[in-house]
């Protein structure tokens, strides 16, 4: 970890949290069954690693579907608005 070059992780984060769905093309992005994760790795090391190695840590193809992930700044956790989708989907 100490070789990471953080300055240029943090402008490819930036740089890839702008991009909007509708203009991405489903061929240049990341299967989610294709990134592979080292386990043994610390969890610090494993977030570096990911973000290095995908074209894009915020966007994904999942079963041939382009997803996108975004994060809000309240309180709720991932879990629970999980959870809320799949409520309202089996309501």
């Amino acid at each position: 970890m100490n070789n990471v070059d953080f300055e240029l992780l943090e402008r490819k984060l930036n740089k890839c949290k702008n991009i909007k769905l509708e203009d991405v093309d489903i061929n240049t992005v990341d299967d989610l069954d294709n990134i592979k994760i080292n386990r043994k790795k610390s969890s610090n090391e494993r977030i570096i690693d990911f973000i290095n190695n995908s074209a894009n840590p915020y966007i994904f193809k999942v079963s041939g579907r382009l997803v996108k992930f975004e994060f809000s700044n309240n309180e709720d956790t991932a879990e629970n608005c999980l959870t809320k989708v799949i409520k309202n989907l089996y309501q």
